[in-house]
Formats: structure tokens, C-alpha cells, sequence
């Protein structure tokens, strides 16, 4: 068997410099991929004819395509359409597509957990004088936000491992500096590793963080 334990420890000091444009992707993403899924979800449960027709195509196309097609539609076919975007950088398509498609799973999450606050409670609200925003702000969202947070958990985790895909567009990230250290040396197996214990770490981490979230927000709702 031919492993070496003593390389694979020696670059990931080199890997984990790399973590920071990886989590950089992944949170930016992230953000923009929570307003578009707001936005989304709003238009699913309001119902508006043409609007909702337009949710639905947005949200059956990115999540019935592979992301990694719709990151090379971003960098390189958009240009070809718009030549002004030749200008876009490698950075900022892989956010464009990460976020397009983390999104439109996004806005079922938010829409069932939406769904899931009784409308009774809103009407109640209502007619002890409180406003519908009010209503809305004060009991539907935050009860919306504690049934979507898991989910939600899961969609940044998953983001965390596709902007890995970021490397085949010319990102230099945690992944791509890996498959450069394995070029090099021709120690696959050990520089894979490395990257594949990185991530898990992350995710263990970031696990972590959600489970002490869940736990904080339910408190109010324990018995």
C-alpha cells in the first residue's frame, strides 16, 4: 500500500489557506440566494397568475438543471450574448450561478414553512386590533424562520461542497489548489484526502453552529 501520511499532513497547512475564498463563495452565495427565495416564496403563496407562473419556470429550470451546467452557461455563454459581461469575473459568475440555483430550492423551503403557520393564528392576530404586517412580522415570520432554519442548514452545507465546482471555470479554491498539489506530485489519493477532511470539517463545524441555533430559538417553544 502506498500512502503517505507525512505528505498528506504537510500540505494541508498549504489547503487550509484556501479556505477563505471558499467560504467566501458559499456565504455571499448564500445570502443572495436567501433574498431571491424570500422574493420567490412570497410570489408562490400570494398567487399571482403571471408572477407565479414566472416563480415556477425560474424554480423548475435551475432546480431541474445541473449546477455545474449552469455555471458554464454564466461564464462562458453569457458573454457570448452579452458582450458586455466579458468583464465578469470567474469569482463573480460562480456566486451568480450558486446563488441562482441555491435559490430556487430555497423558495420551496420558505414557501412550505410559510404554509405551515396556521392562517388562523394571522386572523386572531387581526382581530385583536394588530395590523397584517404586524401580524405577519410578529407571529407568522418568526415561526416561518424556526420551521425553515434545518433546511435551510442543509441547502449552506450543500453550498459549501458545490463551490468546489468553482475550479472548473478558473477559481482558485480549496479543491483546485488540491488537484494542483496533485498534479504536481502525482499523490493523488493523499492530496484528495486532505481536501475531502477539510470540507467534512467544515460542515462538522458549521453543523455545530446550526444544532446551538435550532436549540436557541426553540427554547421559547419547549414545554
Amino acid at each position: 500500500m502506498n500512502f503517505d501520511l507525512a505528505y498528506m499532513l504537510e500540505i494541508i497547512p498549504e489547503l487550509l489557506v484556501y479556505i477563505p475564498i471558499t467560504l467566501y463563495l458559499a456565504i455571499v452565495s448564500m445570502i443572495i440566494a436567501v433574498a431571491i427565495g424570500v422574493v420567490l416564496s412570497l410570489l408562490l403563496v400570494n398567487k399571482t397568475p403571471v408572477l407565479l407562473q414566472l416563480s415556477k419556470l425560474y424554480i423548475s429550470f435551475f432546480r431541474g438543471t445541473p449546477v455545474l451546467v449552469q455555471l458554464l452557461m454564466i461564464y462562458f455563454g453569457l458573454p457570448q450574448l452579452f458582450p458586455w459581461l466579458n468583464s465578469l469575473s470567474a469569482v463573480n459568475a460562480a456566486i451568480i450561478a450558486f446563488s441562482l440555483n441555491t435559490s430556487a430550492y430555497l423558495a420551496e423551503i420558505f414557501r412550505a414553512a410559510l404554509m405551515s403557520v396556521d392562517k388562523g393564528q394571522t386572523e386572531a392576530a387581526i382581530s385583536t386590533g394588530l395590523t397584517y404586517r404586524q401580524a405577519v412580522w410578529g407571529i407568522v415570520l418568526p415561526q416561518a424562520v424556526r420551521n425553515a432554519v434545518p433546511a435551510t442548514g442543509n441547502m449552506f452545507i450543500g453550498l459549501i461542497k458545490n463551490s468546489s465546482l468553482a475550479f472548473t471555470i478558473g477559481v482558485t479554491e480549496l479543491l483546485a489548489q488540491g488537484k494542483l498539489l496533485a498534479t504536481a506530485t502525482l499523490q493523488f489519493f493523499e492530496a484528495y484526502l486532505a481536501v475531502g477532511i477539510i470540507y467534512w470539517g467544515m460542515t462538522i463545524i458549521y453543523s455545530w453552529v446550526q444544532r446551538w441555533y435550532e436549540a436557541r430559538i426553540n427554547r421559547p417553544y419547549e414545554v
